[in-house]
């Protein structure tokens, strides 16, 4: 099943951030593109699709994340020395500071996140691999 998932407001960064619950992402597939204003962020995330579905063993998909008009990106706790240590991504979250931009959190467990300062919400999420890719 191909999933695409477009979110200009908090409303449907909420449902981007359901769909990303539980991702496993990697220093090494985080890409910020400061002179593009771009994040991309790789990651083999739950397939809550199937999951909904009834199937027993969804497994997971290989997808990106998207942000456009990222003005700053910072980090916390996420070691650029350790580029394949697992992080998983508890939830993403839109904070308005000044319409239509603000700052957008990606937050991990155990404390590790990312800060976005947007010039406006502007994200996609995207299935790269149509096919179930196992567990991670």
């Amino acid at each position: 099943m191909a999933t695409k998932l477009i979110a200009f407001d908090r409303d449907d960064l909420a449902v981007v951030s359901a769909h990303v619950q539980d991702a496993s992402v990697t220093a090494a597939d985080i890409l910020w593109r400061q002179d593009d204003k771009r994040l991309v962020v790789g990651m083999r995330r739950l397939d809550w699709e199937r999951m909904l579905a009834g199937e027993a063993a969804p497994g997971r998909r290989v997808s990106a994340l998207r942000f456009d008009r990222v003005l700053s990106c910072q980090s916390r706790d996420i070691a650029p020395d350790a580029p394949h240590a697992v992080l998983e991504l508890l939830g993403i979250e839109f904070q308005s500071t000044h319409p239509p931009g603000g700052f957008v959190t990606l937050m991990f467990a155990g404390g590790a996140a990312l800060r976005l300062e947007v010039e406006c919400l502007e994200c996609e999420l995207a299935n790269l691999i149509a096919d179930d890719v196992g567990t991670y």
